[in-house]
């Protein structure tokens, strides 16, 4: 199993940092996760959070191209609707020619009002056109109507859906699935039938909500404000647009940490443990499906650049040894 490191580049007022510092070090970054053999840097996208999350995932991912030689680039994801299949072709291709091939497109359709009305899109079309956008970039690629080409004679699309509904969808394009749950797999693999695809083309892969520590109980303090935050905007930025909802209550971040998936959200859980224990719970989540490559959070919001370098030293020198042995250690 590859291993890789994921990074949204939120910037909250609480630890407010110079905002050119902190993408400024991002190719720095992304040079430590490929110093300590890790296998791939994942960016993602959102607009109008009052954390700075990072809106622009490829453009930061042809920043990380020139600075790297060896690990992949994933946007996980782009949220497809909001952009014209043209343009994520066009700009899909170039960071994979700078990266000399070393691109993971992953698109999304996204979930929120305010990103759609600043875009001009149609949220209540969202799956369909996000679908429609994997099947236009194809046809872009393939017939030249855009121009350059990407360097990879099949770039990866990775479909970002994570419950039964979207590994189905996913399996019908013959695309990949970016989800590393292994329960999505019978559905994924009954898509890829239904659309003529072999099944054993499938690929899974994707984000795993889990932190990893040499000592969980003496860094949990420090690591349950970061992800406090971290939750508490999700679900805050999540409900804008909406009307009459009930008042929103902060995250329990100490019963989050004792919760394990049951349903099909990324905030549905989150694993704090040693490595060992961190890659036990990757291997049994993922056991039984394609399961090829999984990522985790290489900064919570608000973390420090030396905290940041120390959580991705962890994961490429102790985590990642575990997963690509593929052998729980309990």
């Amino acid at each position: 199993m590859k291993v890789g490191v994921y990074f949204d580049m939120r910037n909250p007022a609480r630890w407010r940092r110079d905002p050119a510092e902190l993408y400024g070090a991002f190719p720095e970054l992304c040079e430590e996760a490929e110093h300590v053999g890790l296998d791939s840097v994942w960016v993602t996208e959102h607009h109008g959070f009052d954390d700075d999350y990072l809106p622009a995932p490829l453009t930061m991912l042809a920043a990380a191209a020139v600075r790297s030689r060896r690990v992949r680039l994933g946007t996980g994801i782009v949220i497809a609707p909001l952009h014209a299949a043209a343009e994520l072709a066009e700009q899909a291709a170039v960071v994979d020619l700078l990266s000399s091939g070393r691109l993971d497109l992953g698109i999304g359709a996204g979930y929120r009002i305010p990103e759609f009305d600043l875009y001009g899109a149609d949220i209540t079309r969202k799956y369909t056109t996000n679908d429609a956008r994997a099947c236009e970039i194809r046809d872009l690629w393939a017939s030249g109507k855009v121009t350059p080409r990407p360097l990879q004679e099949r770039l990866p699309i990775w479909m970002g859906y994570l419950g039964p509904k979207g590994a189905r969808r996913a399996g019908r394009l013959g695309e990949y699935l970016l989800a590393p749950d292994a329960r999505l797999w019978e559905h994924y693999r009954a898509g890829l039938e239904e659309g003529g695809h072999d099944p054993a083309s499938g690929r899974m892969g994707g984000g795993v909500q889990a932190w990893a520590s040499e000592d969980p109980e003496r860094d949990w303090p420090m690591i349950s404000e970061h992800l406090a935050h971290q939750l508490d905007s999700y679900r805050m930025h999540g409900r804008i647009g909406y009307e009459n909802l009930p008042p929103l209550k902060p995250v329990d971040v100490e019963v989050v940490r004792t919760r394990r998936p049951k349903g099909f959200t990324s905030q549905d859980y989150f694993v704090h443990g040693t490595p060992a224990e961190v890659a036990d719970f990757t291997l049994d989540f993922s056991a039984g499906a394609p399961v090829d490559q999984v990522y985790f959070w290489g900064a919570l919001p608000g973390m420090s650049h030396e905290q940041i370098v120390q959580n991705i030293r962890l994961i490429g020198e102790k985590l990642a040894p575990l997963l690509r042995t593929g052998t729980e250690t309990s």
